[in-house]
């Protein structure tokens, strides 16, 4: 599962709730240049969504970021991960409760491993958060691509509740400490 694009272009797995947040987010920094909501980790081909909301599946709601690396560091996008979700909250983000919106790095090669190790001893050194990490780091598997009106939800709903107040804060938190690599 090596990246297939080209040299500077990295692809990154990551679960951190709902997958609206995390699109919303990585869709705005200027070195990405895909993000798609999926599923991953799981026990079942093809998920749906409501399957993986029933929490029987395995499955952790995820994105797939494909990057330019040599823009924005796959270190970067893992301390971007972790600025944006709660760490620290075992299968739940918010409201959020179940295995499916747990914190999950999946990694596709060494490198990718070693980061997500290095990156976690970091945020733990840093005391950043007032309890341990709970993020799991994974061996990546097969994605399965998220039904279509996942896909954007975020710009497609800006104005529905749960986009106002659970994913516009993570944007302006996004904007406050990463305003340089936003586009």
């Amino acid at each position: 599962m090596e990246d297939l694009i080209d040299n500077r272009m990295q692809t990154a797995f990551l679960g951190g709730g709902c997958f609206w947040c995390l699109e919303a987010a990585f869709s705005r920094l200027s070195a990405v240049q895909q993000v798609e909501s999926g599923y991953m980790g799981g026990e079942i081909e093809n998920p749906t969504y409501q399957q993986v909301c029933g929490g029987y599946t395995g499955h952790a709601e995820v994105v797939k970021v494909v990057f330019d690396s040599k823009n924005l560091s796959y270190k970067d996008i893992l301390r971007i991960f972790f600025c944006i979700h709660d760490p620290t909250t075992l299968n739940r983000q918010g409201n959020d409760v179940g295995p499916q919106y747990r914190s999950v790095i999946f990694f596709r090669n060494n490198p990718q491993e070693k980061a997500a190790v290095e990156i976690i001893k970091e945020m733990e050194a840093a005391k950043l958060y007032e309890n341990p990490l709970v993020t799991e780091v994974c061996k990546a598997g097969e994605f399965f691509r998220a039904e279509d009106y996942h896909q954007g939800y975020y710009d497609a709903n800006a104005s529905q509740p749960y986009c106002q107040y659970v994913i516009s804060p993570k944007i302006e938190k996004l904007k406050k400490l990463w305003a340089d690599v936003l586009r």
